[in-house]
């Protein structure tokens, strides 16, 4: 599953403040920075995305932590990444997890909880399931940034699994942005489709509309595309 989290990841880092504006429903952020996040880790881990920036004024970090599969451990792990990253930059800290998978963190409970002879910590983190996000807002108005993620959010009444992908392709290729910057969109929903789409499905809703021509060979990300055999997966 490391693909889908490399792809969410690079998107949150090209497009932070349509990430932060979503987060926090509100149009007052600036981004100052993206800190890199290779050089912090808990155990062998990264600590995903991390962007410094202005909240209503203030400055904070906003942490973002893109999972697939349910982990109990999640709160502890949680714990980790705040309480270094704080140390670190002596910053406030907002942190998120966004479960990519339609079932995936239904039992995080965004929290870690000891209380013990008087010994209380709290740590509290935003769960954020795709699968719980009305699609139809993005799709009509939201960040194009957030785009590539549509096909994981929730379907409007009425319209089927396979009417909403081709939705989804059809409003990212409308998108009023250069070519280069919208066929890169598209290969980031081609594959984090893959999650909750049959492969040869996303191929065909593509290749009917001619678009997988141009992705595989206009998209900057196709070379990654190409390297980790991920057009295999969808032929």
């Amino acid at each position: 599953m490391a693909k889908y989290e490399t792809i969410s990841k690079h998107l949150i880092q090209t497009y932070p403040k349509d990430f932060i504006r979503f987060t926090f429903e509100q149009d007052d952020v600036e981004v100052l920075d993206i800190l890199d996040t290779e050089q912090i880790r808990v155990g062998t881990q990264h600590t995903d995305s991390l962007i410094r920036a202005h909240i209503e004024g203030k400055e904070a970090l906003i942490h973002y932590k893109f999972q697939t599969t349910d982990d109990s451990s999640m709160p502890l792990r949680m714990i980790g990444y705040i309480g270094y990253v704080f140390e670190h930059h002596d910053l406030p800290i907002y942190s998120n997890v966004i479960y990519l998978r339609r079932n995936a963190g239904r039992r995080d409970p965004g929290r870690y909880i000891q209380d013990i002879h008087g010994c209380r910590v709290l740590i509290e983190y935003k769960v954020i399931r795709l699968s719980e996000i009305e699609g139809q807002d993005i799709l009509e108005g939201g960040p194009s940034g957030l785009f590539p993620f549509a096909p994981l959010m929730k379907r409007p009444d009425r319209i089927d699994s396979e009417a909403w992908l081709h939705q989804c392709v059809d409003a990212t290729n409308a998108l009023p942005l250069d070519e280069s910057i919208k066929v890169d969109l598209l290969g980031r929903l081609m594959i984090l489709s893959g999650l909750e789409y049959d492969p040869t499905l996303i191929n065909r809703i593509l290749s009917q509309e001619g678009l997988m021509d141009a992705i595989m060979r206009e998209s900057s990300f196709a070379q990654y595309i190409k390297q980790e055999g991920i057009e295999e997966d969808i032929e």
